[in-house]
C-alpha cells in the first residue's frame, strides 16, 4: 500500500530533479552536458527505431511466406479432393 510519506518523497524527488536540471542548464558546461545527453538519447532512439523496422520487415516476410505455404496447401488439398471426387464418380459409373 502506498503511503502519503512515499508520495511526498516521490514528489520532492521530481521537484528536486527539475530544480537541479534548471541550475545545471544555466551553466555553459551544463548546457553542453545536456546537448551531449540529448545527442546520445537521439542516437539510442534512432537505433531502436531501425531495429524495430528491421524486425517488422522480417516478420512481414515470415507472414508472407506462411501465407504462400497456406495457399499452396489449400490448392493441393482442393486438387486432391477434386481427384478423389473424379475417381469416385468414375468408380460409380463403371460399376453400374
Amino acid at each position: 500500500m502506498v503511503t502519503v510519506k512515499s508520495l511526498v518523497w516521490f514528489a520532492l524527488g521530481i521537484v528536486g530533479g527539475f530544480v537541479a536540471a534548471h541550475l545545471v542548464n544555466k551553466d555553459p558546461r551544463g548546457q553542453e552536458l545536456f546537448a551531449q545527453l540529448d545527442a546520445r538519447i537521439g542516437e539510442f532512439t534512432d537505433h531502436m527505431s531501425d531495429a524495430y523496422h528491421q524486425q517488422e520487415t522480417r516478420l512481414s516476410e515470415i507472414i508472407d511466406d506462411a501465407k504462400g505455404v497456406a495457399a499452396s496447401a489449400v490448392d493441393r488439398a482442393s486438387e486432391a479432393v477434386g481427384d478423389a471426387a473424379a475417381a469416385a464418380k468414375t468408380a460409380a459409373t463403371s460399376s453400374d
